[in-house]
């Protein structure tokens, strides 16, 4: 009987060095752990916005879903204090710890849509007021509607999140109809640099909203083409399916380049909604140039053509008008062997350019041609027509011309002195006779 006393009380003390132990350890732990004190509720992760792109897809097309995600506190901390028990006493030191929120996959989930590329693994933590944008591709499906895949979020020992993304395939359901303004412009078929340029532009709203507080600005962005008035118009209000018209005249240096021009126009107008848009178009406007060609001299090398003697025919052609003159042939109808036909090629507006003939020469007399000049420009291609002449010295003319010179000569000598000089002196003596 005593041995059993004895061993039921060993028992009963080792139950009871247990249960201190498990009394006391737990102190001791508590003791040496930090005490945590959070300074804000526990953030997590939302999507702050989505962007579709494009906003209204197609049956079978390809698009883009871009989500920013952001953690919902803006400054969360959190405050650690630690006690440590030494032989001296207690020390407490603190410090203050952010709050980041800890998630691990992102994910789409299609839900009648293709989801070409949808998720991310170990992506991170985001801190607080920190954001982070994901984009994943996808594909529509056959059928039109409306589609809500959802975006996904994991994290670990938290809340998770999921975030229905409105997708349009090809449907009305959900798309604004706001004013669409459509500019339209009237001009003349044919417009030459330098000329006034009569524009109508036409203002249509072809959306079903009202757009307020029109204005049509046309921009600088040309110094040879501005309008000759104002460059600024208001129209005022325009309904959904109705127009309003502007005239205007646009002037044009004779400088302007041929071709097309663009003149960009603004249109601004306020919505129903309060917000100002802009959109920019353009008048475009086809210049075409048109050469005036003319002729500045006739010359020849020698100056003096005589008869069998080769000589060139100089020919200068000049452009006064707003085009250039290209593909610039002339030709001249001579009865004479040799080049009648020259090649010019370009002519500028405001330049000339020679067109030289090399001919045999031919017979003595006085010759009446036609030069024919052919050419393209922007309107077309043209022919100039002019009549002219050439004084050809015959031969025997030139070769009896020095005879004659020299009988003149000395026939003018013996009338000064034998006719002339008498009569003046009254007696017929020469004036040194006289003298003496």
């Amino acid at each position: 009987m005593t041995e059993q006393r004895q061993h039921k009380n060993t028992q009963c003390g080792m139950r009871m060095n247990r249960l201190l132990l498990l009394l006391i350890v737990p102190c001791i732990l508590a003791a040496l752990s930090p005490a945590v004190t959070a300074a804000a509720g526990d953030p997590t992760i939302t999507i702050a916005s989505y962007q579709v792109t494009p906003t209204v897809l197609l049956p079978g097309e390809q698009g883009m879903i871009t989500i920013v995600m952001q953690n919902t506190a803006t400054s969360a901390s959190m405050t650690e204090t630690s006690v440590n028990n030494g032989y001296t006493g207690s020390t407490t030191t603190s410090r203050i710890r952010d709050i980041s929120v800890i998630f691990d996959t992102v994910s789409m989930f299609g839900n009648g849509l293709e989801v070409i590329e949808g998720t991310y693994d170990h992506v991170g933590a985001l801190g607080p007021g920190q954001s982070m944008q994901l984009t994943f591709l996808i594909r529509a499906p056959a059928k039109s509607g409306m589609y809500f895949p959802e975006v996904w979020i994991y994290i670990p020992d938290g809340t998770n999140v999921r975030f229905p993304v409105p997708v349009n395939v090809n449907s009305t359901i959900g798309v604004q109809r706001q004013a669409i303004l459509i500019l339209t412009s009237s001009i003349p078929d044919s417009v030459q640099p330098g000329d006034e340029i009569p524009v109508r532009l036409n203002v249509r709203n072809d959306g079903q909203l009202l757009a307020d507080e029109v204005t049509v600005r046309i921009e600088n962005a040309s110094t040879t083409i501005a309008p000759r008035n104002t460059d600024l118009y208001h129209l005022g209000m325009i309904s959904g399916g109705q127009q309003k018209s502007v005239d205007l005249i646009l002037v044009s240096d004779r400088k302007t380049s041929s071709g097309l021009a663009r003149i960009p126009v603004t249109l601004d107008y306020t919505g129903v909604d309060g917000e100002v848009y802009e959109r920019t178009t353009s008048i475009d406007i086809q210049f075409e140039g048109q050469a005036e060609l003319g002729f500045v001299s006739v010359d020849t090398s020698p100056r003096r053509v005589a008869e069998g003697q080769p000589f060139d025919l100089a020919i200068r052609i000049e452009n006064t008008g707003t085009g250039e003159a290209k593909q610039v042939a002339a030709t001249v109808d001579l009865p004479m062997t040799g080049t009648r036909q020259a090649f010019i090629g370009k002519i500028k507006p405001g330049n000339d350019a020679p067109a030289i003939f090399m001919l045999d020469g031919g017979k003595g007399g006085t010759y009446s041609y036609n030069i024919t000049i052919a050419y393209v420009d922007d309107t077309g291609s043209h022919t100039l027509t002019r009549t002219m002449s050439i004084r050809v010295l015959p031969s025997e003319g030139a070769g009896i011309m020095l005879p004659l010179g020299g009988i003149f000569l000395i026939g003018g000598f013996l009338g000064y002195r034998y006719w002339y000089l008498p009569r003046k002196n009254g007696s017929g003596a020469l004036p040194w006779l006289k003298k003496s």
